[in-house]
């Protein structure tokens, strides 16, 4: 297993090479001549292409997956010499934006040019996917390859993405040590009279300063005992004595996502928020325990809310105990009843138990882990067992 301080940035070839033989397996088995994707997770998993430029809504971009040979780029002219210091050697470009005809006839062509044994190509069109170009030029490229159809691949996207290699691993582990380090530091930075917003900027700032590319998503909500929320935060509310202040952060390393959280409790915790951080942390180790391979998504769902409902949980508003991680902050599957999806070695998941303790109080407690041949691997640092607690 690789030295966390000594993570490489970017991949071999042999990465994408192998990441380009699997989708070709699995197009194979599910009688495609090509898969087209067009999404910034998509096109960086392919090439290694990787630049704040997705930001910019303008213009589209596409990567042909053949069914035998290299990806080939189809991409606005402005992406070619970013793309250029990738494996990928087959690129197409037009001088984009030209709205009458952003890229259409270069894919068009593309697809048409490629051998037609099945007459199917595949784009991921499911959940937690999306077609980045317009439908009205989506359904021109549909018109245009015919009779040759245009088929769901998400569930190979899924098979792909969703098992990670060792470099793969040794980013997210990176982008969890920058983050535990930062959370371990912050108490020294809290005091009682700051804000959410401050609180969550001073995390925010220590895991850049630590070797973090960016922090997109570092989010606070805060209440007295307890928090009704914890996707709207950071706010303006000011942290005073008996609140508990959850703080959830996103780090990226090298395009690679951690997601997990810290709760903190300020001058005093009472007897109900106790409990609930005891109940949650225990559901956390039993979900973590429980991650084992030929285990499912719904096991550890069920282990996990086994143990809240037996802490008098009243119920959960999140929707799901944990999901997938890697490219992206939240990945497939998740942890929620009855999701079957079997546990593999190589999976990045998060163990993440949440309920309302009482009327309009949350307590969540997230870690991440990936699956191993035995017990997970905690690639975050686990949690301390007792609430932090600022009393200044």
């Amino acid at each position: 297993m690789s030295n966390v301080s000594r993570v490489v940035r970017g991949f071999p070839q042999s990465e994408f090479e192998m990441r380009c033989e699997r989708a070709q397996r699995l197009m194979a088995n599910n009688k495609l001549d090509a898969m087209l994707v067009m999404t910034e997770p998509e096109v960086r998993y392919f090439t290694g292409f990787k630049s704040h430029f997705w930001q910019s809504p303008t213009r589209p971009w596409f990567i042909v997956v053949p069914a035998e040979g290299k990806p080939i780029a189809i991409i606005p002219e402005i992406g070619v010499a970013g793309m250029q210091t990738t494996w990928i050697s087959d690129i197409e470009s037009w001088p984009a934006p030209v709205p009458d005809d952003d890229g259409v006839s270069l894919l068009q062509k593309v697809l048409g040019d490629l051998p037609k044994k099945f007459g199917r190509v595949g784009v991921p069109m499911g959940h937690e996917t999306e077609i980045r170009m317009s439908l009205l030029d989506f359904r021109k490229v549909e018109r245009a390859i015919a009779p040759a159809e245009i088929v769901d691949a998400t569930d190979i996207k899924r098979r792909l993405r969703v098992i990670k290699s060792e470099l793969e691993i040794d980013k997210t582990r990176r982008a969890c040590t920058i983050a535990s380090d930062a959370f371990e530091a912050l108490p020294s930075r809290l005091k009682m009279g700051m804000t959410e917003r401050e609180a969550c900027h001073a995390l925010k700032i220590d895991m850049l300063v630590r070797g973090a590319d960016d922090a997109p998503f570092v989010v606070g909500s805060s209440g007295p005992g307890g928090y009704d929320d914890i996707i709207m935060g950071p706010r303006d509310r000011v942290l005073a004595d008996s609140d508990v202040l959850i703080i959830d952060t996103g780090a990226i390393y090298d395009g690679y996502f951690c997601d997990f959280d810290r709760n903190f409790a300020f001058g005093h915790v009472d007897d109900a928020a106790k409990k609930a951080y005891d109940t949650v942390f225990a559901a956390t180790d039993a979900g973590i325990a429980a991650a084992r391979p030929g285990a499912t998504h719904h096991d550890l769902w069920s282990t996990m809310w086994g143990v809240l409902e037996a802490g008098g949980a009243l119920g959960e508003s999140v929707g799901r105990l944990g999901h997938g991680l890697g490219i992206q902050l939240t990945e497939g599957p998740s942890n929620r009843e009855g999701d079957m999806t079997v546990l593999e070695p190589g999976m990045v998941i998060t163990i993440e138990p949440g309920m309302c303790f009482a009327p309009g109080k949350l307590m969540v407690h997230e870690e991440n882990i990936v699956i191993r041949d035995g017990e997970a691997e905690l690639l975050s640092r686990r949690a301390a067992p007792e609430m932090p607690l600022i009393t200044e």
